[in-house]
């Protein structure tokens, strides 16, 4: 196998994780803020907050693969 055809098979392995990603640190917010509010009764708030962490956190893996995405 070529050189180029291995990095490119490795990029596209990258890229097609992305979405398991994404959906993997809004969901690990989405628990984590539910335990917490169970934990220190305190119901929905954060809840919202882990939530809005997570997404933040998604948000965040897809620009950091749109910027690797432009190196290539």
């Amino acid at each position: 196998m070529k050189k180029e055809t291995g990095k490119t098979i490795r990029e596209l392995g990258y890229f097609a994780s992305l979405g398991m990603s994404v959906a993997l640190s809004i969901f690990m917010g989405l628990f984590i803020g539910i335990w917490l509010d169970k934990k220190f009764d305190t119901d929905p708030v954060l809840m919202f907050i882990g939530l809005a962490l997570g997404i933040a956190a998604g948000f965040s893996n897809i620009i950091r693969a749109g910027k690797k995405g432009k190196n290539v």
